[in-house]
């Protein structure tokens, strides 16, 4: 284990953040990178605990202490070995994850948890900058050929085990470049897409190939697809975004967040040199209070918003964890995420009641009332000419893909599916967001490989492929 009195002598230190009148006039990651040996003193703050409840807590199963120690030793090379043993994209997970696994650290029960995501990016940025990370050697080929739609998390994660256990693999990717969601939907200063390029390179150089501009459904046929395969792997996510179904809706500067940000990832990209959705100059109002919230509020700030609004109809969470989600359960408590230290107004237990118009057909404000439960109040206007809706995702898109493989929605909006990831139809798999909802990029990374396993178990009898997530499992987070 780590230095068992660090925890004592070092503390809580993640990596300092870029100061806000610079990193709002860039797209650039917005924390800059640790010292070596802060990294190590970080590290040094893992106990030795007996039992570690962040194993628990990760959907990937990552062996965080073992880690930590490795990195307090100095041995970076083993501790990239033994994270990668276990995650196919710690880059991602790094940088993206709310790190459920911080929330369980035994070290939060009554101090700081120690700074396991941070940790885990610099041990991933080392192991590529050391040229460590080099594209696995071939696998026997098996003959078998996998198709997989979709190139988010679980799809690469999915296409990544399947190559390396020897099966011909074409990832479907309906947009013009791989990645999605973190192509097109995560900002830029969150993950520069160099990042996700240099893990692309590393599937291609193993022998993944990506499809792209090709829309499963309503293009190429999936049952045709299905055909000419041994097995399909369906990863195309939730995209079905939740409306507000209120009146006003129909006025011009209503959007959804999933169509704002991807054309500011395609400005960053290169494709545009404008948004033609900007918040430049105007009057910002973000409906929901999550991930896609906070996107949307960053990305309003770069853009030049003249002042932003973020609800939530959920009452104000405490600063501190709630009694109703004891350690080492997933915290309620308020998280302030580095887009809302750049400015902009919170405002809780408020509900949308109407959109304002201006008269001629453009969003102008919005009427607010408290929201149900909340104490009551008279109802206030809010000014806006740009709306932004982040309401989170209901499920995938019932026609097209679903549709033509007569595959069943659960109420709650994903693909029915077995414990083994398979849908009704013989063949047929189904994993990340499109078969468990809306979820994190951890899980879909988590799914992928799972899925990947229980795939090649179903082609040749048995598998050798890992498989972090246990059928009937209960996660802390």
């Amino acid at each position: 284990m780590a230095d068992p009195t660090g925890f004592r002598q070092h503390p809580r230190r993640p990596p300092p953040r870029r100061p806000v009148p610079l990193r709002v006039r860039d797209w650039r990651q917005v924390h800059d990178r640790m010292a070596p040996e802060a990294v190590r003193a970080q590290a040094a703050r893992c106990m030795d605990c007996g039992v570690p409840f962040c194993h628990r807590a990760c959907p990937l199963g990552n062996v965080i202490p073992e880690w930590n120690d490795l990195v307090w030793r100095g041995r970076w090379r083993e501790a990239a070995d033994r994270l990668h043993a276990t995650n196919n994209f710690p880059e991602f997970t790094g940088r993206l994850c709310p790190a459920p696994c911080e929330a369980a650290c035994v070290l939060a029960i009554a101090d700081h948890p120690v700074t396991i995501e941070h940790i885990e990016e610099e041990i991933a940025e080392r192991a590529f900058a050391a040229g460590w990370v080099v594209p696995a050697a071939p696998a026997p080929p098996t003959g078998r050929r996998v198709a997989v739609v979709g190139s988010g998390p679980a799809g690469l994660a999915a296409a990544q085990q399947l190559v390396r256990a020897g099966h011909e693999v074409v990832v479907y990717e309906r947009a013009d470049r791989a990645g999605g969601l973190l192509r097109y939907g995560i900002p830029a200063f969150k993950l520069e897409k160099w990042v996700l390029e240099r893990r692309l390179d590393q599937l291609r150089a193993e022998g993944v190939r990506f499809e792209t501009g090709v829309e499963v459904g309503p293009e190429l046929d999936p049952r045709a697809l299905r055909a000419r395969v041994d097995a399909l792997v369906l990863a195309a996510g939730a995209p079905r975004p939740r409306d507000l179904a209120v009146p006003g809706r129909e006025l011009a500067g209503i959007h959804q967040a999933m169509e704002y940000l991807p054309l500011a990832n395609r400005v960053q990209e290169g494709d545009l040199a404008r948004s033609p959705i900007s918040a430049r100059g105007r009057r910002v109002v973000i409906i929901g209070g999550g991930d896609t919230g906070a996107d949307c509020l960053g990305t309003a700030h770069r853009q030049g918003a003249v002042s932003v609004h973020q609800l939530e109809i959920m009452p104000r969470p405490p600063d501190d964890r709630d009694a109703s989600t004891p350690w080492p359960l997933w915290p309620l408590r308020l998280r302030t995420s580095a887009a809302h230290e750049e400015g902009g107004v919170r405002l809780f237990a408020v509900s949308t009641e109407r959109f304002l118009g201006d008269g001629a057909g453009r969003v102008a404000g919005l009427q607010l009332a408290p929201a149900p439960g909340a104490a009551p109040g008279p109802a206030t206007r809010l000014p806006a000419d740009l709306v932004l809706l982040a309401l989170g995702f209901a499920g995938p898109e019932p026609e097209g893909l679903v549709a033509r493989l007569q595959l069943e929605l659960r109420p709650q909006g994903p693909v029915a599916r077995q414990a083994d990831f398979s849908a009704a139809s013989p063949g047929v798999f189904v994993c990340g967001d499109m078969g468990r909802g809306q979820s994190l990029v951890v899980w879909a990374i988590a799914e992928g490989r799972s899925c990947a396993a229980a795939v090649d178990r179903w082609l040749m009898g048995s598998t050798r492929l890992p498989a972090p997530i246990e059928p009937g499992a209960t996660p802390l987070a």
